[in-house]
């Protein structure tokens, strides 16, 4: 069986609506949760920008009481099939990371690639960071380059 590097593994696959699944220890969790990459050029871009999904969806929704409905996004495991139960992701945090940095947790086998995300998922989370009231602008930059580009 032939072995990809862990570096050829996420460059030649990283794309909008990738979705990672790891542990973050920046979070008050230890479970691994899905990370979705954001960025509409996470290749070439300083930093890999992951929008973070959670099934505690109460919970989110009363942390963020005060933001704009539409930065908080629901998704089922209907609309995405390595989801087993109803999330949400909250688009007023994301986490910013190096590809190096995804790197290093695939080869310590602490990252596991899933299944690509639908791209209109992936906007509605762009859609919702740029809604965001607490998202530095220049994360909303890096966003709206692409929709403006694109359209």
């Amino acid at each position: 069986m032939i072995r990809i590097p862990p570096d050829a593994q996420i460059r030649s696959t990283i794309r909008p609506g990738s979705v990672f699944y790891f542990v973050e220890e920046t979070l008050h969790s230890t479970k691994p949760h899905f990370f979705i990459v954001v960025n509409p050029e996470p290749l070439t871009d300083r930093v890999v920008i992951l929008a973070c999904s959670s099934s505690q969806i109460r919970k989110v929704q009363k942390r963020r009481r005060t933001c704009p409905p539409a930065s908080l996004v629901s998704i089922t495991p209907a609309e995405y099939p390595d989801f087993s139960v109803d999330s949400i992701i909250d688009c007023n945090f994301v986490l910013e990371k190096t590809i190096e940095q995804l790197v290093e947790k695939l080869s310590q086998r602490k990252l596991r690639m899933k299944t690509q995300m639908a791209a209109p998922l992936v906007e509605r989370l762009r859609a919702g960071i740029l809604q965001s009231p607490v998202i530095e602008r220049r994360i909303k930059k890096v966003l709206r380059q692409e929709r403006q580009e694109g359209k």
